[in-house]
């Protein structure tokens, strides 16, 4: 029997690549931002020959983004394979005793072009990073996911922190963008439910649809 052909990342916008979904993360899906001074990855992709083929061809990683606790992965390797800074909301930062990181508060510039946000809801460190390209792309973790239809909404399960802090924190993001500085997201789970797009497009005003009164009332998931 011939082993399983593992799959390389595929990109889905220019310069951003995404990874198949990882038990590590229990199903997960991992970015890579290429860019002309470093590249970024947000959470923590499978660590396999094709991986990490596939990333140092493309010139390894500088930084790790983490988005919620669930992305970590197998960080500990990754940063002792890349020698990469780990960067994580400072409520997810006792999870990872002994490694090089830099925790954050509020707002982080990781690169001229790349900002982490507190979107705290779905775990008390869940943040989104904002990469201004592309005419803007928001990397959402699981803060944002793709529904059946493949718009984008807050998901509430049994294990979601705090459910009205996670609508709080879309609220704001709604309030800190404009349809011409958020084009797109690439959400951290979910993607099958994009169908092959790879991405959310018209993200802006797919959020703005969202009747927020409405959702603090839906009852979690199991």
């Amino acid at each position: 029997m011939q082993p399983a052909v593992l799959k390389p990342p595929r990109p889905v916008l220019e310069t951003i690549f995404a990874f198949p979904p990882n038990r590590d993360t229990l199903g997960g899906t991992a970015y890579l931002i290429v860019g002309n001074s470093a590249n970024l990855l947000i959470d923590c992709p499978a660590l396999n020959e094709t991986n990490e083929q596939f990333i140092r061809q493309k010139g390894g990683v500088s930084l790790l983004f983490l988005t919620h606790r669930g992305g970590i992965g197998r960080a500990q390797e990754i940063q002792k394979t890349f020698g990469c800074t780990i960067v994580v909301q400072e409520q997810e930062a006792y999870l990872l005793p002994g490694l090089d990181i830099t925790p954050f508060q509020h707002e982080f510039t990781l690169t001229p072009n790349c900002s982490a946000i507190w979107t705290p809801g779905h775990s008390p460190g869940s943040s989104c990073l904002y990469y201004t390209s592309a005419g803007g792309v928001l990397f959402s973790g699981r803060h944002l996911l793709p529904n059946r239809q493949g718009k984008p909404e807050p998901l509430r399960t049994s294990k979601t922190f705090h459910w009205r802090r996670q609508i709080q924190s879309v609220q704001s993001l709604i309030e800190r963008f404009i349809p011409t500085t958020l084009h797109y997201i690439c959400p951290g789970a979910n993607t099958g439910s994009l169908r092959g797009k790879g991405v959310i497009d018209q993200a802006y005003e797919q959020l703005t649809q969202l009747d927020l009164a409405a959702l603090r009332h839906i009852q979690p998931l199991l």
